[in-house]
């Protein structure tokens, strides 16, 4: 029996990360339709859908159907401004994502949290993220997949003076805290988004390596 062509709501398509999911559910030929919203127009594509405009404006003008949910949503304190605006990104936007997608019918949502992640933690960064999870998992999704990427590698838009830093020497770090290429993240989701499952599933950054080899 052949499956249905896949519906696909893609958050945070302009991304680093966003970005490789993109060019990975535009390859795939059971991908019926992306939805990817975006501030900023996205180059036009077969079977991408891309209403333009503030995420939290577009979100209520999104319609069905959509299958599955990839959240990839997210910033940095520092580019945020301030961690008002932080909590913003990474915890009300991918929160509302996922609240919508449900009501759209998708039964599986994935998305991007951090190593390290914690509602406990004593750092603002990881206690957000760990939050988000926390969220996440009340909303009782059919299937809910949290993916942990440690740093991640890649070609950056904007200059991260941290990570520019950090990157050569997190290459050195053992299992899931040795950094991470986007494009192995993103190869990883797509994979993860495939399959089947009940309840929620957390991947670690060194399994996400595992998954998005070539």
């Amino acid at each position: 029996m052949t499956a249905s062509p896949l519906h696909v709501l893609l958050a945070g398509a302009t991304g680093l990360t966003g970005g490789g999911v993109l060019r990975e559910l535009l390859a795939a030929p059971d991908v019926a339709r992306v939805l990817a919203p975006t501030r900023h127009p996205l180059p036009p594509a077969p079977r991408l859908e891309n209403p333009v405009g503030v995420l939290q404006r577009v979100l209520p003008q999104l319609q069905p159907p959509v299958d599955i949910a990839i959240c990839c949503l997210g910033t940095t304190i520092a580019r945020a401004g301030s961690r008002e605006a932080f909590r913003m990104a990474d915890f009300d936007l991918p929160l509302a994502v996922a609240r919508r997608a449900r009501k759209l019918g998708a039964r599986h949502c994935l998305v991007m949290s951090s190593l390290g992640a914690d509602a406990s933690s004593r750092t603002f960064y990881t206690r957000v993220k760990g939050e988000l999870e926390q969220a996440l998992i009340a909303q009782d999704w059919p299937q809910l997949t949290i993916v942990r990427p440690s740093l991640l590698l890649g070609p950056r838009a904007e200059f991260r003076l941290g990570e520019t830093i950090a990157a050569p020497l997190s290459r050195l770090l053992p299992g899931r805290w040795r950094g991470i290429h986007v494009e192995t993240v993103a190869r990883a989701l797509w994979r993860l988004a495939r399959e089947k499952g009940e309840g929620v599933r957390v991947v670690e950054s060194d399994e996400l390596r595992r998954l998005g080899a070539r």
